[in-house]
């Protein structure tokens, strides 16, 4: 199987879903003449001309509004955000118009959009542009939000996204768009909703998503030296949550630890914790342990994000005690 990079996988997906479907279109800063802030998009406006791959101003309430009553009229668009830390600004139009358009028109109205970019930390960039939004979006009712590890599971996911008739939240990361990962030639699909099993194990079950996924999968090959057989699983998709995928392995394993780059307070692990001791309890053999961003903003100085964000240390330290009940 041939080896390409995220940004590459991401754009394979926009662009064969544009070739296969005329209502598809991009639209965001930077996305065309300067082939994305990313280059993500490289390339795609010269294939599909200034009428399908459009850049807007710096105005992401303005051109998110405009992609939601695009879709709500019968086309597909791909909206770009820079960062998820600028979506701030367009989180009216996810929240009260894309997210509530099914149930508001009682069925009437539908808004296939896909709102995509980076999100959370990628090294120095200061507090503003540093923070993590699964679990916001993922509180919403009416949107699906997908957080992508690789670049098979990137464009695999992001077809399915533009094909769903669901407002969908498409969570990316900067420092991965040169990652490497196979990704086959012909069309996939990777349906919404279903987790991964990226490593089997026996002695524990460790769950995370997005870039802390090779935090998870760094642990479990450390914690192999020593025995201890860590199951890694990637949810990929945040809502709709695969419980079942998590409780199977936990049945399995007996014990429980969640990483993830959230904020700690109302976090996916939070809410993973709470379903999994509701529905599984009977079968811990231990409390469930998470490691989750520092409960504060992420400074600029290198120290202190290092610090900031789980790693892999601290994980291997949270199994052990869920394997030995150490603190």
């Amino acid at each position: 199987m041939r080896t390409i990079a995220f940004r590459q996988a991401l754009r394979e997906a926009m662009q064969e879903e544009m070739r296969r479907d005329e209502n598809v279109f991009l639209m965001g800063e930077e996305v065309a003449l300067y082939n994305g802030a990313y280059k993500v998009s490289q390339g795609m406006l010269d294939e599909f001309g200034d009428r399908r791959v459009i850049d807007t101003p710096i105005a992401e309430l303005g051109f998110a509004a405009i992609g939601v009553g695009a879709a709500m009229n019968g086309t597909r668009p791909i909206v770009e955000f820079m960062t998820w830390n600028f979506a701030v600004l367009a989180f009216d139009q996810i929240l009260n118009h894309a997210a509530k358009t099914v149930s508001m028109s009682a069925g009437q109205f539908t808004c296939p959009i896909v709102f995509r970019g980076p999100n959370g930390s990628a090294g120095q960039l200061g507090a503003q542009h540093s923070q993590a939004f699964e679990s916001w979006m993922a509180n919403i009712p009416g949107i699906k939000v997908i957080s992508v590890s690789n670049p098979y599971d990137a464009k695999g996911l992001l077809k399915s996204a533009i094909r769903d008739n669901d407002p969908t939240v498409f969570m990316e990361s900067e420092v991965m768009y040169g990652d490497l990962g196979e990704v086959p030639e012909e069309e996939y699909l990777i349906p919404i909703g279903k987790a991964d099993v990226k490593r089997a194990g026996t002695d524990v079950t460790i769950v995370s998503f997005n870039k802390m996924m090779k935090v998870a999968l760094a642990a479990a090959e450390e914690l192999a030296k020593e025995g201890i057989s860590a199951e890694v699983i990637d949810l990929r998709t945040i809502r709709p949550l695969d419980w079942h995928t998590i409780l199977e392995s936990v049945k399995k394993t007996n014990r429980l630890v969640i990483v993830e780059e959230q904020w700690p307070f109302a976090s996916v692990s939070s809410e993973i914790s709470y379903r999994i001791q509701k529905e599984g309890f009977d079968y811990l053999d231990a409390p469930i342990r998470r490691i989750c961003s520092a409960d504060t903003n992420m400074h600029y100085a290198p120290n202190l994000a290092a610090l900031y964000l789980p790693d892999v240390p601290r994980t291997i330290k949270l199994v052990k005690e869920v394997m030995y009940m150490v603190k």
